[in-house]
C-alpha cells in the first residue's frame, strides 16, 4: 500500500512558533518588528506579498518529500481556489488538495473551474469537501441550512459535479440543484475528476462519504476511536458496494528527543488558556464535540491532555485547528504513523508551526523513519 504525504499550507499568514501566537508571517497582522513576508525594508513595505511565502512553503515541502498541500479555505484566509493555480506554476508536481463547501458553488462552474486546473496542471487537483460546522463561522458565508441538511446539500453537489463533467448531454432536477442538457467541453471532459476527500465525523457525513468520497478524511483522535469510526465507515460503504480508503489530518511536533518535543509543547501551554477548550462546543459539529469528549477530567497540566502515548489534545490551544496531534521524538512519532497506516490509513495530512521549517524537519527527519510505502513524489 503505498502512503500520500500532504503538508497543511497556512492560508491566513503563519506564527512564529507554536509558543509565539501573533502571526509574523503574512499580511494578516499589522506591521510590526520581525515580520516577513512582506515585510519592513528601511521602515516602508517591500512590496512582497504573502502568496510568495505561501509558494516557499509549497516548494520546501515537495523538496522534502511531501506528495501534496492541503490549502485550506476559512473566511479569515486567501480563496485556495486562487492560490492553487498560482503555486502550481511554482512547483513541479505538488498537488494541491482545495478545502472548499459545496454548498457555496454552482457544481457546474465548480466542474468548469476544476477541469481547467487540472488541464493547466496536468492534473494536480484534489478536492478536500468540507461541509461546515455551524455557528458563526457558517453564518458569515449567510449559510442557515440545517446540519443533516448541509450533508445532503453536498451530497447532490458531488452527484451533479461528477455527472456533468462525465456524461453528455446531462440533466438533473434536484431539490438543490438543477441543469438541462448540461456538458463539459471536449478538452475539460476529457481531465480526470479530483481525487475527493470527504470530511466529516456524523451519520450524515458518513453516509455522504460512501456515497462520494475517495478518502474518508478525519482529524487525529484517539486510535480506538478511530477504529471505530473507520469500522462504520466501511460497514456503510460496503452497504453502497464502495471500498473506503482513510486519511488523517494531524498536527506534529517532532525533535530529537521526546523531552525537547514536550518542552515546546509545555512552553506553549504555560501562556495558554484551558477553558478555551469549551470553544469547541460552539456550532453544530460532531467532530469537534467528538474531541471534547476524549479528554477526561480537568486540565491543570500540559500532560492532563495526553489522552495515549504521544497522542496531545491540546494544539486548539496553541494555535486555530483540530485539538489532536502527535507529541515526540522523529522515531516516536513515525511509530505513531505507522501504527496509524496498520489502521488501514493510506493518506495523511501532516501539520506544523512554522509551516516552513517544519515542513522541511517533519520531511527530513520524520517521513523517512515511517516504514509504509511512501508514494514518490512526481518528477
Amino acid at each position: 500500500m503505498s502512503v500520500d504525504f500532504y503538508w497543511r499550507i497556512g492560508m491566513h499568514g503563519d506564527q512564529r512558533s507554536l509558543t509565539e501566537r501573533a502571526a509574523t508571517r503574512g499580511d494578516w497582522e499589522p506591521d510590526g518588528p520581525g515580520r516577513i513576508a512582506p515585510a519592513l525594508r528601511g521602515g516602508v513595505p517591500d512590496g512582497h506579498a504573502y502568496i510568495e511565502h505561501m509558494a516557499d512553503v509549497a516548494r520546501a515541502a515537495e523538496a522534502a518529500g511531501f506528495y501534496g498541500g492541503l490549502m485550506p479555505s476559512f473566511p479569515f484566509t486567501d480563496d485556495p481556489w486562487a492560490a492553487a493555480g498560482l503555486l502550481a506554476r511554482e512547483t513541479r508536481g505538488f498537488r494541491f488538495m482545495i478545502a472548499f463547501q459545496p454548498g457555496f458553488l454552482n457544481p457546474v462552474h465548480a466542474a468548469r473551474m476544476a477541469a481547467s486546473l487540472q488541464r493547466a496542471t496536468n492534473g494536480r487537483v484534489v478536492y478536500n469537501v468540507i461541509t461546515g460546522g455551524g455557528g458563526p463561522a457558517q453564518l458569515w458565508w449567510g449559510d442557515e441550512v440545517a446540519h443533516d441538511d448541509r450533508y445532503a446539500r453536498t451530497s447532490e453537489f458531488l452527484h451533479v459535479h461528477k455527472g456533468v463533467w462525465k456524461e453528455r448531454p446531462y440533466t438533473f432536477d434536484g431539490r438543490f440543484h438543477r441543469v438541462e442538457n448540461g456538458a463539459l467541453p471536449d478538452a475539460l471532459a476529457a481531465q480526470d475528476l479530483p481525487e475527493i476527500y470527504f470530511s466529516g465525523s456524523s451519520a450524515a457525513a458518513i453516509d455522504a462519504a460512501g456515497r462520494h468520497a475517495d478518502h474518508y478524511l478525519s482529524w487525529m483522535e484517539p486510535t480506538a476511536a478511530l477504529a471505530r469510526k473507520f469500522a462504520a465507515v466501511r460497514e456503510h460503504s460496503a452497504a453502497l458496494g464502495r471500498t473506503p480508503r482513510f486519511a488523517v489530518r494531524v498536527d506534529v511536533v517532532a525533535r530529537r528527543t521526546e523531552k525537547a518535543a514536550w518542552d515546546v509543547v509545555r512552553t506553549g501551554f504555560e501562556s495558554a488558556d484551558p477553558a478555551a477548550l469549551a470553544q469547541w462546543r460552539t456550532g453544530d459539529s460532531v467532530g469537534a464535540a467528538r474531541s471534547l469528549s476524549f479528554i477526561d477530567g480537568p486540565v491543570s497540566g500540559y500532560r492532563d491532555l495526553e489522552v495515549e502515548p504521544n497522542v496531545w489534545g491540546g494544539f486548539s490551544l496553541l494555535r486555530g485547528g483540530p485539538a489532536f496531534g502527535l507529541v515526540g521524538s522523529y522515531a516516536q512519532v513515525a511509530e505513531r504513523i505507522d501504527e496509524l497506516i496498520a489502521l488501514g490509513v493510506d493518506a495523511f495530512i501532516l501539520a506544523g508551526v512554522p509551516h516552513l521549517e517544519e515542513a522541511r524537519r517533519v520531511g527530513a527527519e520524520v517521513l523517512p523513519l515511517v516504514t509504509g510505502a511512501r508514494r514518490p513524489v512526481p518528477a
